[in-house]
């Protein structure tokens, strides 16, 4: 493997690194998390108090 200028290594890590963020970033964005559509009544016993 040749060897490669310390400046080539610099713009090699910068092109990866802004993949990995740009990566990053659109997997976070991009999650649309499900909302129920489904609406359960709850049902709740009202007990009348006799004294």
């Amino acid at each position: 493997m040749p060897q490669m200028m310390p400046l080539s290594w610099m713009a090699l890590f910068a092109v990866f690194s802004i993949a990995l963020v740009t990566f990053a970033a659109m997997n976070f964005y991009s999650y649309v998390p499900k909302t129920p559509t489904t609406h359960q009544k709850i049902s709740v016993k009202s007990v009348n108090w006799k004294w």
